[in-house]
């Protein structure tokens, strides 16, 4: 976390149906993915302003991380991860971003809860 920032916004739980894996029925038939976002920024503009235009608006980053969950299939959900973080970073308030990709429908040949992945990316110019 950045020195100047202790502030967190998360969203979790953020379902989506992508065609992203290795196997050739993963890509044709397509599962759910569930995507937990937790971002690190200042948050005091905002709260002095309570303007939203001083925040991230979660709408609308939620409506932008489900388009790139749901295009272009990829192998791996590391890739997928890096995707969304691209995404979350993509607003210059937010100093880095957490990112966990569960795939929970994962072709697993045993009884198991969950497969997640979890990033965390920062901006390069965060101080």
């Amino acid at each position: 976390m950045s020195p100047r920032t202790s502030d967190e916004l998360a969203v979790l739980a953020v379902e989506c149906w992508g065609h992203h894996g290795v196997f050739e029925f993963e890509r044709r038939e397509g599962q759910t993915f569930v995507i937990d976002l937790v971002l690190g920024l200042d948050t005091t503009p905002a709260a002095a302003s309570d303007d939203l235009h001083d925040t991230v608006d979660y709408g609308s980053l939620v409506a932008d991380v489900k388009a790139a969950v749901e295009r272009d299939p990829v192998d791996l959900i590391e890739t997928l991860a890096g995707r969304v973080a691209d995404v979350c970073l993509r607003d210059h308030r937010v100093e880095w971003a957490r990112v966990t990709i569960h795939k929970p429908d994962a072709p697993i040949e045993a009884t198991f809860a969950d497969v997640a992945l979890t990033i965390t990316r920062r901006r390069e110019d965060a101080t």
